[in-house]
């Protein structure tokens, strides 16, 4: 069977898993503190006909480029692009957003710990700081039910006042994670990622501090998804899709030729 036929039939997967990637940034377009993802790929293994730098004589002349033909492509990896996402105000006091580098970190119903960029955060029945899916912010903080004015600074310390009360008590000290390899987490869903042999382990320290980002109290950050952008990849994917399936075309009519010879 003719290599081109496996060889667009490579570019058309990888097509697919373009269009896919470029589909889940479109469909997030709206998720708070989600990053952008993008394909990358390699060219497979290649068929050497006739190897560089072998004898052409005996006289020991040598080929001086030789004859490779590729095999096509297959994906080497979705890259998340974490750049900062806009910063848009709610005026919710419990709506959190991290300018720079970081994440929060939430602890999972197993006691396992699960990291995010959505600080879409409110206050559960017992005055505990939590994500919209009830995971409490790691470390723990929680503030008293009857506490007025919750105020969170830049450096991540919670304060809140009582009624009647003019003297800010401390609720607790927020912490922000990073990690030597952004990439290496793995997404699991609900804005949430894990940490991985590949990620390494989490370092933890407060915001503000060398190498961390600021904590904006009333602010979330937007995805970082532009439209623009994805929906020009998308008509590039699509090309690229169309132009393999003529690959194949092409090749299946070269095939009928060979098959009609008498």
């Amino acid at each position: 069977m003719m290599r081109s036929l496996d060889i667009a039939n490579t570019g058309m997967q990888a097509q697919t898993t373009n269009v896919e990637t470029i589909s889940n940034n479109i469909a997030n377009m709206t998720t708070t503190g989600y990053k952008r993802r993008r394909a990358e790929f390699q060219d497979l293994i290649y068929q050497d006909l006739r190897r560089a730098g072998t004898m052409s004589s005996d006289t020991g002349d040598l080929v001086p480029a030789g004859a490779q033909v590729g095999l096509g492509v297959r994906t080497a990896g979705i890259y998340r692009i974490n750049e900062q996402g806009t910063l848009e105000q709610t005026g919710n006091s419990l709506d959190l957003a991290i300018e720079g580098r970081g994440y929060f970190r939430v602890t999972l119903p197993s006691g396992e710990y699960a990291y995010t960029r959505d600080g879409t955060f409110s206050l559960s029945q017992d005055g505990t700081i939590v994500s919209a899916d009830g995971y409490p912010l790691s470390p723990n903080i929680a503030v008293p039910n009857n506490a007025e004015n919750i105020t969170i600074d830049q450096s991540g310390q919670v304060q809140y006042t009582l009624s009647g009360q003019t003297t800010a008590a401390v609720a607790g000290q927020i912490q922000l994670a990073t990690f030597q390899n952004e990439n290496g987490l793995a997404a699991m869903g609900q804005n949430l990622f894990t940490e991985t042999t590949s990620s390494g382990t989490a370092n933890l320290s407060t915001p503000q501090s060398e190498g961390y980002g600021s904590v904006r109290q009333g602010f979330v950050e937007e995805s970082s998804v532009n439209v623009v952008t994805e929906i020009t990849s998308l008509i590039t994917a699509q090309r690229a899709y169309e132009m393999n399936s003529k690959v194949i075309t092409a090749s299946n009519e070269m095939l009928q030729t060979l098959t009609n010879l008498r």
